[in-house]
């Protein structure tokens, strides 16, 4: 290749308008939640009496913790995919907050002999399956946009996937789930994240290396 040949094609690639990380991060959630939201209402569905349970603040609580788990978590995915990024780590704090505050006023509210039914439910074995299974498109997205990246901290980067594509799959699982105490939400919802979580750390691990 002659030199001038070289320049220009250098000029070239300098010109081309790369893909902005935010407009990246934008698509991977679009997705995530489409394909979340397609395997919930084609093989799950909202809980029958929605329209009522919309009336109750414990209901809407649940997608306050959840939306807030996703929030909170996609806000380090850039930063940990790009080396050098201030991280503010923090922010993971906010939804177990959140829960602690809804449990403490909860327990306050009820009788003591109600806590343990409140605490178990019936829903707990749904919980631990739906919501890693609504998780894995997110988490597929999010895992596959870290690795067109660079991240230093693979497994935490796999961690922090994890924790957005849970947040996105609770959020949709909690419009089916008829437990709405934040005892059973604190705990059972937790579970399922932190498997979720544990998968993506994983997975960072193996495959965000560079």
């Amino acid at each position: 290749m002659k030199t001038d040949e070289l320049i220009e094609s250098l000029v070239a690639d300098e010109a081309a308008a790369p893909v902005r990380p935010g407009a990246a991060l934008a698509l991977s959630v679009l997705a995530g939640a489409l394909i979340a939201a397609v395997l919930f209402f084609v093989a799950i569905r909202p809980r029958p009496d929605i329209a009522d349970a919309a009336h109750h603040i414990r209901f809407l609580f649940k997608f306050v913790a959840t939306a807030s788990l996703a929030t909170t978590a996609l806000c380090l995915i850039l930063p940990l995919a790009q080396p050098g990024a201030t991280l503010h780590r923090a922010v993971l704090a906010v939804a177990p907050v959140l829960l602690g505050l809804a449990c403490i006023a909860e327990l306050l509210a009820v009788p003591s002999a109600e806590w343990g039914t409140r605490l178990v439910g019936t829903n707990a074995r749904f919980c631990l399956t739906l919501i890693p299974l609504l998780s894995l498109g997110p988490l597929a997205c999010f895992l596959w946009l870290m690795r067109w990246c660079a991240p230093t901290a693979p497994g935490f980067a796999g961690l922090a996937a994890g924790l957005a594509a849970s947040g996105i799959g609770a959020t949709f699982y909690a419009a089916h789930c008829t437990d709405d105490s934040p005892l059973f939400v604190t705990v059972w919802y937790s579970l399922a994240t932190a498997l979720v979580a544990t998968a993506g750390f994983y997975l960072g691990r193996r495959y965000l290396r560079w």
